[in-house]
């Protein structure tokens, strides 16, 4: 079975299993957020790191609202992935010592962790459409759509002022 401690047999076990995933990466996520925001040099990074925290608190609570709704025990599972993307983040902002170069290299491991919740997220929303959780998939979008925006904005902090700083 390797990593998983239950058999994957149907889309049911594999939506269960990725929603599990998320949940545990967004815990991680939940404790290394003040380490970056601490960091941060930017005002506008900064801030945007302090609205994604109470961000992802709200979508922890919606994954458990998930869970509940699905009928099943809100529980993570380790997420190797995670786990990497936060590794690597910690090491880049443990050498990094200009500032500006700090405020992007954070930004850069921000946005690493928004493509992967946003490709857990989009997947999430696609198996509860297919396994006719349309009641699921719109709790699940709600996440989805705050970490696009996300991304969206830590691009154009990096694009608009940071890079350019940092360069």
């Amino acid at each position: 079975m390797g990593l998983f401690s239950k058999s994957i047999n149907t889309l049911d076990d594999l939506f269960v299993h990725t929603l599990q995933d998320i949940y545990y990466a967004e815990q991680q996520i939940l404790k290394a957020l003040p380490k970056m925001i601490d960091k941060a040099s930017n005002p506008q990074l900064k801030q945007g790191l302090q609205m994604h925290l109470s961000e992802t608190q709200g979508q922890i609570r919606r994954l458990e609202q998930v869970f509940e709704m699905h009928g099943q025990k809100v529980k993570g599972t380790t997420c190797a992935a995670m786990d990497g993307i936060i590794e690597e983040a910690n090491d880049i902002l443990g050498v990094a010592k200009d500032k500006d170069v700090l405020d992007a290299a954070i930004i850069s491991s921000s946005q690493a962790v928004e493509h992967y919740e946003i490709t857990r997220y989009g997947t999430l929303v696609a198996f509860a459409k297919e396994l006719g959780r349309n009641d699921c998939a719109a709790v699940l979008q709600q996440n989805l759509d705050e970490e696009y925006a996300a991304d969206r904005k830590l691009t154009m902090i990096a694009e608009t002022r940071v890079n350019r700083s940092a360069a």
